[in-house]
Order: structure tokens, then sequence, then C-alpha cells
């Protein structure tokens, strides 16, 4: 059987209280993992002395528990950090013109894809699911794209998917079974290949209209060579004549 690939941006390897990825890893008596010294914060502000409690699952101990370093948790993360570094910046973080990843919990990686199902982008890490589970088969997953709010319906809130060409407008498959009933209507995919193809074609138009004047242009410039040639023919032996006259009226 495949090994499944692990990633350290997963958030089994987070500390809930920091939002990083675990340092010094410790794990408590109802088995939930944080960073030794983020932990240790969190229980020093405890005001009541015997109620310390897991801030994830909120079990409670009547003794501060003792803190020992999960050594095998800790060896994991630093090999998954090796193979990281080795593999190089698969992911990056996400800039100010990126579309950040809506789920990345602390520092957002830049987002690869954007599912118009969920409204939501997601990095290469967590688009996993939405490539493995059956139950986000059906999901619309397009190229990644920020303003998110401009591709809702504004009188539905549900994605725009349908072209009307009776008001020449995009809306929402409500939109298709009310108001918009009895008109003209298409999916976006079909007025943009209706639209691609109408542009194509005009395209080929301007293309043959230059390649016209070119030829045009060509044919002008060879007629207008046609009578220049003799013109200068014409000169040139004229100019031969003169100094020919010129030369006997000084031997004269």
């Amino acid at each position: 059987m495949a090994a499944v690939p692990l990633s350290l941006s997963a958030d089994q390897y987070s500390c809930l209280l920091c939002k990083e990825v675990l340092k010094e890893p410790v794990t408590i008596l109802c088995g939930h993992s944080y960073c030794m010294c983020c932990i240790n914060d969190c229980w020093d502000q405890t005001d009541t002395e015997g109620d310390y409690s897991c801030p994830q699952c909120k079990k409670t101990f009547n003794v501060r528990p003792e803190l020992n370093r999960n050594i095998i948790l800790a060896e994991l993360i630093e090999k998954l950090k090796e193979v990281t570094a080795h593999a190089g910046p698969s992911q990056s973080y996400a800039g100010p013109d990126d579309v950040p990843c809506d789920i990345c919990p602390r520092r957002k990686r830049k987002a690869s894809k954007t599912c118009l199902t969920c409204m939501a982008s997601y990095c290469d890490t967590h688009l996993q699911p939405h490539l493995e589970f059956p139950a986000f088969k059906r999901h619309k997953i397009n190229e990644v794209t920020g303003k998110l709010e401009e591709k809702l319906c504004g009188k539905h809130q549900k994605v725009l998917e349908i072209f009307c060409k009776t008001d020449k407008t995009c809306i929402c498959l409500l939109c298709a079974a009310t108001e918009h009933k009895n008109h003209k209507t298409v999916t976006l995919d079909e007025e943009r290949a209706w639209k691609l193809s109408r542009l194509e074609k005009r395209r080929s138009k301007i293309n043959n209209r230059i390649r016209e004047k070119e030829t045009t242009l060509k044919k002008m410039k060879q007629k207008l060579e046609g009578i220049q040639t003799p013109v200068r023919s014409l000169w040139t032996q004229t100019q031969k004549t003169t100094g020919f006259i010129c030369l006997q009226g000084q031997k004269r």
C-alpha cells in the first residue's frame, strides 16, 4: 500500500494556542498536544489553583500535570521539516497580490484553486479533500479567484451560473427559474464559447483586411516605382544631353 504523503502544514502538527508548528511538543493526559511553552503560559495564568484544563477538550485536572516532551512527535516533525527542506517550497505564502487560502489557520498560504460550491479558496494541502473524497465530487472547482462576492447573485446569494441573453446579464439558477423564466438563457460556458467564436471571426476579418491593405499598398508601391523609373531615366538622359551641349558651346 502506498504511503500517504504528509505535510508540515497539516493541522495535526499545529499548536492550538499559537497556531504554529509544534515546538517542543508535549502531550497532556487527554491526548492533545501543545508547545511546552504555550501550555505552561496558559496554565500559569490559571486563577484557581487545582483547576487546570485542556484548551481544546476542556478536560480538567485537579493537579497540574507534569509535562514531558513527546519525543516521537518531535522527531516526526523534524523529519517532516527535513523532507520539506529537500523538496523545496512546493507552496508559497500569500503575498499582497495573491489570493490566500481560507483554511490555513494563521499564516496564509497562496491559494491554488477556488471552490465555487464552498465559496472558498484552498492551498494545495487543504484542496486535497476535494480531490480525494466522494462527498466533494460535485463541487465546482475553478481557477483561483478573489472577490468571491462578485460571483454571487445579489438577490439569492447563489453562484452566478447562467447568462440571460435577453437582459445580457449573469444570473443564478433561482433567477432563471423565476423572474427570468421566459427569457433566453444559456450557461456561462456556452456564452463564453459563443463570444470567443465571435471574437475569433472578428479577428479573422480584421486580419484579412490588413492583408488586403498590405497587398494594395504593395501594388501602389510597384506602380509608383514603375512611374519613377522612366522619369529618373529621362532626367539622367536630359542631364547628359544638357552637359554635352554646354561643353560644345565652351569649345566654340
